[in-house]
Parts: structure tokens; sequence; C-alpha cells
């Protein structure tokens, strides 16, 4: 039997285990453009899958409907291409999140364009998981989401706040003029630096371009979203010294970031090619050890379920907007972003990763801390 027809045998009863037909009429179902897709998935795995993808060799009407029953089954485990050893042997080896690579993922991911962002993301700039338990659009969620934050660290006027990861601004902007704070900003993007610089113009907000590990001098409170998970493992216990260091025994810390359900020192080989280079999802177990003897933790919140629902938003606005768009966004880069955002979906929506928002203090609050939702 050639090789092609065997490799094929295997990944169509690999796909029966998921529920997925090849050539079926379901949404979920796979439709295969060229036959070199079933060698290059048993060769490559994830990294094949994902790259197969951007090439044209397969589609599906709901791709997010795909990929989750291939992650239900597991498959992406069952398959592993070298890719992934090899991502795990340098993460292993080297520290993937230091000062000379950190900049990497802010030039090839936060640097691509606003524009792109701007037409994905809604009214504010905010590229974190919404807070949708009373919120019924993608702008509601996110501006209960940055509410939650402020409510959750007990913010009022004439604090000064600390934004580890400021993004484009809008957190530190919505501190500033409902809670009436002061803040620092920093970031290693210089695109999102220059236009938080621009959002906040008038308030008492200083955005700089700067790695996190420089900060040293006292802040009242500290919080960062959606930028743990580009610390790395090896970084984690620096990370909490630097913020401990800029806090008073009696600030408080809160922590938004995705999850994983299980320790790993690197992430899916995909991913750490075309979207997030050098990023890895941090465990509760590798969180609660790089905290320890440097916080209490005083609240770990889940809620990532409402992930799902914020990546289904900015999937449809990008969709909607390609027609708009640079032309320097060709149809290989759309069908790439098309499946990451469908595969976090999946992985999201099958509770294989989770987004927590964690609220931490130095040395524990006298009396305890009571947690607004």
């Amino acid at each position: 039997m050639p090789a092609t027809a065997r490799s094929r045998r295997r990944i169509e009863a690999l796909l029966r285990d998921a529920g997925v037909q090849v050539g079926g009429g379901r949404d979920w179902d796979l439709q295969v453009h060229d036959p070199r897709l079933y060698p290059r998935l048993l060769a490559q795995g994830a990294l094949g899958l994902g790259e197969s993808y951007m090439d044209g060799w397969w589609d599906a009407r709901s791709l997010d409907g795909f990929l989750l029953r291939l992650m239900q089954a597991r498959l992406d485990r069952r398959v592993r291409g070298l890719a992934e050893a090899g991502d795990a042997l340098l993460a292993w080896l080297s520290n993937r999140q230091s000062r000379r690579r950190s900049g990497e993922v802010g030039r090839r991911h936060y640097d691509l364009g606003n524009d792109l962002y701007a037409a994905m993301l809604g009214r504010r700039l905010v590229y974190s998981c919404g807070y949708w338990r009373q919120a019924t659009d993608l702008d509601a969620a996110q501006e209960a989401k940055l509410d939650l934050v402020c409510r959750k660290l007990g913010l009022r006027p004439g604090m000064r706040v600390l934004d580890v990861g400021c993004g484009w601004g809008e957190a530190l902007k919505y501190a500033a003029e409902r809670y009436g704070v002061a803040g620092v900003g920093v970031t290693i993007s210089r695109e999102q630096a220059d236009y938080a610089r621009r959002l906040c113009s008038g308030l008492p907000v200083e955005v700089r371009l700067q790695d996190y590990r420089d900060l040293d001098e006292p802040f009242d409170a500290a919080f960062s979203i959606g930028m743990f998970e580009h610390v790395g493992l090896r970084n984690y216990r620096t990370y909490f010294d630097v913020v401990r260091r800029c806090l008073p025994g009696h600030g408080l810390f809160l922590l938004h970031t995705i999850g994983s359900n299980v320790s790993t020192n690197h992430t899916d080989p995909w991913i750490a090619r075309y979207i997030f280079p050098n990023s890895m999802l941090p465990s509760a177990a590798q969180v609660a050890a790089a905290s320890e003897g440097r916080f209490v933790i005083e609240d770990w919140h889940n809620f990532g379920a409402d992930y799902d629902r914020t990546l289904q938003a900015w999937r449809a606005n990008v969709e909607a907007a390609w027609g708009r768009l640079d032309a320097r966004y060709d149809e290989r880069f759309r069908r790439m972003w098309r499946y990451y955002l469908s595969a976090s979906m999946a992985a999201f929506r099958c509770r294989r990763i989770q987004l927590w928002q964690l609220v931490m203090s130095p040395g524990g609050l006298p009396g305890g801390y009571v947690a607004p939702r």
C-alpha cells in the first residue's frame, strides 16, 4: 500500500475517534483539498495541522468545532511532531524569555498594526478576556472586566498604580478616569506605547517602553492583565520579586492570566512559530510555587469560559473587517489569524485552558480579603 494511502487510513481512524469524518457533511467534518495532508499530519503533528490550514490544504465549515473535537479526543497529544520535542528541549536548555528575547513578541505580534487590533477588539483596545457575567456584548464585557480589576484592588483617588504590560493603555485610562488614580504602565511594544501615550494624554498616566525587570519604585497597588503568558517559567520568581519590591506591605497585586491545566515549559509549536514566540501558559502549581514566600494569595477567580465568548466576538469583528484592512493582511495571514482565534476558542470551550484573576498581598491582609464579583 502506498505511503499516502497508509497515512490516510491512519488519520481517518484517528478522526473517527474524535467523531470527525473526512468529506462528511457536518459543520465540523474535514474537507481535504490536498492529499499530502495525511503524511504531513503524522510527521508534524499540531504544527503541520496549522500550517496546512494556512496553505489551504483543508477546511471545515466550523473550524472551532473541528478543533474542539480533536482536543476533546486528545489527538494533538497522540500525534506529536518533532517541532514540539524541539521546543521542549530548547525551553529546557535556555531561557526563552530572557531580556534579549523578550522583545520578539512585541515586534512580531503586538506591532503587527493597530488597524488590525482596532478592527478586532471593539471600542476599547483590550486584548484580554472580557467579563460576561452581566454583559451582553463585547464592549460591555471589557468594561466590566476593567471595573472588576479596579474594584478587586480597592482603587481610590490619590493612589499610584502600576500596570505591568499595559498594552494600549486602556486599563490605566479607565482607572484614572473612573477611580481617580495616577499610574505607570510598561510595555515592550513600541506600537502599543505610542498609542497608549496618545490615549492617556492629559491624564496622570506615564507609559514606558521598558522591561518589567527594570521596575524598582513605590506604588500603592499593581495589576498585570494578559502579560504573564510571556514571562516564562524560568522568570516567574523574578517577576514576583519585582512586583513585591514595588508594593508596600498592605498593597494588593492583581494577576490576570491564561492558565494551563498541566505544567509544561513551552507552548504549542504552531502558536510559538506564528502567533506568540517564546510564550508559555503557567499552571496553577507553577504560579503557586513561584509566588510562595513572596505573596499571600487572597483570591483565585476562574472565568475561563468567558474567553470563548470573547474570542467569538473578536473573530466576528475581524472577519467583517478584512475587506477594509490593508492588503498586507493577505489570504495566508487571514487563514493564520482565523486558525489562531478558532483554536483558542476550542481550547477554552473544552476547558483545557483557563482564565485566572489572582489577588495577592505581600503579607496577608489583616482580617482577610472580601473578593468582589
